[in-house]
């Protein structure tokens, strides 16, 4: 258990009394650079929510190796961009779990913060208010805010949306020098071929997980019509498994298809 970073047992997660991801079994190891994909509405960033603590599980349990700091980049659509913030503001976040939200930043602190925001390619805009940045631009803060934390295990929710193709191979070559100082990442993505050039392992959900590995062995054709049969077969308002119904919790069907289970891959 040792070279683990994070262990899902039977993991349901979802809102109110709907599950969004059923039934997640398995290992993320440490130092792996795994890439989520799947259709809109298949669970992914219900994953992200769950991993980091923002959404309890409906059963099952999300188990983090003791010592573990995340670091956590929701999509842009979560962030009020309205809201009157500087650069510099948004990436200092990224000190508090050494300083506080309150804690007085230092000038080791704010040396930092324009490090940052130079390895992101954003030298000199600490002031610039956030609502006049493009969507490159906010990402490539977003990022630098990651920077800070220094976390072991990240988390980036969609950080390849809405913005240009420099940023994205800016942005990938960031996750990759993550990958190398041996950080855990895991990134929801869209775009399959930038996951086959740059993800060695994929999960791959439909509201349960359908593959899970290799990306190249995750990503095969029989694996993405059967995640596209799950999506679409998938009834929106499938009520929560009965426990009294399914004694063991696990042979449920809602949506006309078999479950298979412990995709995940296991730690060595």
């Amino acid at each position: 258990m040792t070279n683990t970073c994070l262990t899902f047992r039977d993991l349901t997660l979802g809102y109110g009394s709907h599950p969004a991801i059923h039934h997640l079994d398995g290992t993320i190891r440490k130092g792996s650079l795994t890439a989520v994909v799947g259709a809109n509405g298949s669970g992914k960033s219900t994953l992200m929510k769950g991993i980091v603590g923002v959404l309890k599980p409906m059963a099952g349990e999300v188990i983090r190796a003791p010592g573990v700091r995340a670091a956590y980049l929701p999509q842009q659509s979560e962030l009020d961009r309205s809201f009157p913030a500087r650069v510099v503001d948004l990436v200092s976040l990224g000190l508090w779990p050494r300083r506080g939200l309150l804690g007085r930043h230092s000038k080791q602190d704010r040396d930092d913060v324009s490090k940052a925001l130079m390895a992101v390619g954003l030298g000199g805009f600490e002031k610039r208010p956030i609502d006049t940045l493009s969507g490159g631009q906010l990402q490539r803060t977003l990022f630098a805010r990651v920077l800070l934390q220094d976390a072991d295990l990240i988390l980036l929710d969609e950080p390849f949306n809405a913005v240009d193709a420099k940023t994205v191979g800016d942005l990938i070559a960031l996750i990759k020098h993550w990958h190398g100082e041996e950080r855990t990442i895991m990134v929801v993505v869209h775009d399959l071929d930038l996951v086959r050039q740059n993800f060695p392992e994929t999960l791959l959900l439909a509201r349960q997980p359908i593959a899970w590995g290799e990306t190249r062995e995750t990503l095969k054709p029989e694996n993405l019509l059967r995640a596209r049969r799950f999506h679409e077969a998938w009834e929106e308002n499938a009520p929560w498994c009965e426990p009294d119904e399914h004694a063991d919790g696990h042979d449920h069907d809602h949506h006309g298809h078999d479950h298979h289970h412990g995709v995940g891959p296991r730690a060595a």
